[in-house]
């Protein structure tokens, strides 16, 4: 296997090669010959598909420098990502855990295959690419999804399949074409670090970022998140200059969410820090129920306030 790998790699470099085809080699490093010498800066597109890589080499952009698209992949790591024009990612059927915070900044993303994984969370950072028209994250373990995930009018397709802990999705998917058959059917006990609100006999487990849910009847919003709310008014333009640092002391955990909200109020676009209110609505009690079948998934609103939670409407 060795010594064919090798012999592949050495071909596409003698002869120039835009495309290798790597798929089904049982890598779970990367092939270091990839890396040296020259002869693969003509390299566009490396298929790397159902092997066990969990990372690669930082310097993969430098060495080669024309990939436009990568299967599979860590490009939030190549510190050159920005120079690429095209992204279609296929990272299905891997050993994904976890999706770094900087694939927010891909701002080119158009399609992301993340099916057949291992994900547990999906990053609020997702909600921000603007290109991304079709996800797929069919067949992981998560419990949640972003607030934010589906508030791009870009993206249309969302694929959820099977996620059998996954019980809620956020309103903003409602106009969206899904596929969720298969979620919520797991009879697990909820993690006891996740908030979770209840409809019936359905418990649906929120982001691991909401601290706290309101209610309709609350008029008063807690210090801690006026006091964000408030900064990220003042500051959130300066939020997107690399160089600029919030004028007063923060708790890092604070920080963070200071440059990426939890979410935005489904109502009225209110960022959100530490607290929300969210509305349920069941899918079978909606228009979709004859698309979907029997299905426990809600969806949910997360609104800023008590009043937007009041006035929320799925279908306005």
């Amino acid at each position: 296997m060795a010594s064919e790998l090798h012999e592949t790699i050495f071909m596409a470099k003698q002869e120039r090669h835009k495309n290798l085809f790597l798929n089904y080699r049982n890598l779970n490093i990367f092939p270091v010959e990839l890396l040296k010498d020259e002869g693969l800066q003509f390299l566009e597109r490396l298929y790397m598909k159902r092997n066990s890589l969990t990372s690669l080499p930082e310097n993969l952009a430098q060495k080669l420098p024309n990939l436009i698209e990568l299967s599979p992949g860590s490009i939030w790591m190549w510190p050159s990502w920005m120079v690429l024009q095209t992204f279609l990612w296929y990272l299905h059927s891997n050993n994904i855990v976890i999706i770094p915070e900087a694939i927010g900044n891909l701002a080119k993303l158009q399609s992301l295959d993340l099916s057949d994984n291992a994900l547990q969370v999906v990053c609020p950072e997702i909600g921000r690419l603007r290109s991304l028209r079709h996800l797929r994250l069919a067949n992981n373990r998560l419990k949640f999804l972003p607030p934010d995930l589906g508030r791009s009018r870009e993206l249309q397709f969302v694929f959820v399949d099977n996620n059998i802990h996954l019980k809620g999705l956020p309103s903003y998917l409602y106009n969206k074409v899904i596929g969720c058959s298969g979620c919520g059917s797991s009879m697990q006990v909820l993690d006891a670090k996740l908030l979770s609100v209840s409809l019936g006999d359905v418990s649906i487990p929120l982001p691991a970022e909401v601290k706290a849910i309101g209610s309709e009847a609350e008029l008063v919003l807690p210090l801690e998140e006026l006091a964000m709310r408030s900064l990220y008014s003042s500051f959130s333009l300066l939020l997107r200059k690399p160089d600029f640092l919030p004028p007063m002391a923060l708790p890092r955990s604070l920080l963070e969410l200071l440059y990426c909200p939890l979410g935005h109020c489904h109502r009225c676009s209110q960022a959100m820090f530490t607290i929300v209110y969210p509305k349920l609505f069941p899918l079978r009690e909606t228009a979709l129920a004859g698309v979907h079948g029997r299905t426990t998934v809600s969806f949910v609103a997360y609104c800023c306030s008590g009043q937007c939670m009041r006035t929320f409407d799925l279908q306005s």
